[in-house]
């Protein structure tokens, strides 16, 4: 499991909680304990300005550069952090998983 984030999986200082920690707590909230790459940028900017190699990963694996984006372990690819939620809600992870850390 991967998850690409903008740049950070800290709780913010952004009174609603920052889009991208969000989706990650909800991930190990689950159980999971997603391989995190951090993309930088920002969706506001021009794309041509959005070209750190993580933004290039999304943008081959998803057709666009929006993160928070997950691809499970099954290669599903799930963007935006209220999808990962509800992913993470709708999918546990395993008990043995959980123990395991993975």
């Amino acid at each position: 499991m991967k998850l690409y984030v903008c740049w950070e999986t800290r709780t913010m200082l952004y009174e609603s909680g920052y889009p991208c920690s969000k989706a990650y707590q909800a991930l190990r909230d689950a159980g999971y304990w997603p391989k995190v790459t951090k993309c930088y940028g920002h969706l506001k900017l021009p794309e041509m300005l959005n070209q750190t190699p993580g933004r290039r990963a999304v943008k081959r694996l998803a057709g666009n550069i929006v993160v928070p984006a997950l691809v499970t372990d099954d290669g599903e690819i799930i963007q935006e952090a209220e999808h990962i939620i509800a992913w993470a809600h709708a999918h546990p992870a395993r008990a043995d998983a959980v123990l395991a850390g993975v």
